[in-house]
């Protein structure tokens, strides 16, 4: 418990404190050479998928990244493949991957999600070009408003922490490229 003693004789005055600055807008490093990022986003369930698209295009405009080329796949079953031959085209400096994996009581949905996960850091590793996930599988989704909601805001909040990620992922392959280069590490 906190108590502050006070001295009955003196007068409580309330103190002002001058005004903190505030800077509405964070700055973020400039990158030495233009980026170009593709983003390979699942139709399946597009209208939640479409929510990381959407804040992930505006924080990567906030952090110099302007150049976001944008691909739809059917599912996430099929954003590997694209995020591979993309990659492999050297235009991209950074691959993102987003999808919704649902459990749709056929099949197991865990392993798709696995498999589409294993496969994007195979490609990462294979063409030295990163890719970014924001490929979810939810423990439970209901086709109902409540859920599609959580899901829409989830996504926005997974779209924002991924341009986050590949803004300072390629920052730090900059740098480290450049010290390679000068014969420093």
């Amino acid at each position: 418990m906190n108590q502050m003693l006070q001295d009955p004789k003196t007068e409580t005055s309330e103190v002002t404190l001058p005004p903190v600055p505030h800077d509405p807008a964070p700055h973020h490093p400039r990158f030495a050479k233009p980026q170009r990022v593709a983003f390979v986003q699942a139709c399946w369930h597009r209208d939640v998928v479409e929510e990381a698209r959407i804040s992930f295009i505006k924080e990567a405009e906030a952090r110099h990244l302007t150049h976001v080329d944008v691909f739809e796949v059917p599912g996430s079953f099929e954003i590997p493949l694209h995020a591979q031959v993309l990659a492999k085209t050297r235009r991209y400096t950074a691959i993102v991957a987003a999808g919704l994996v649902v459990d749709g009581g056929i099949y197991r949905h865990e392993f798709v999600a696995d498999t589409v996960i294993k496969a994007l850091m195979d490609v990462q590793l294979r063409t030295e070009v990163p890719v970014f996930s924001a490929v979810l599988t939810p423990q439970q989704f209901h086709e109902t408003e409540v859920h599609y909601d959580f899901f829409r805001k989830h996504f926005a909040i997974k779209g924002v922490e991924v341009a986050a990620a590949c803004a300072e992922t390629l920052l730090g392959l900059e740098r480290l490229r450049g010290q390679v280069a000068a014969g420093i590490v």
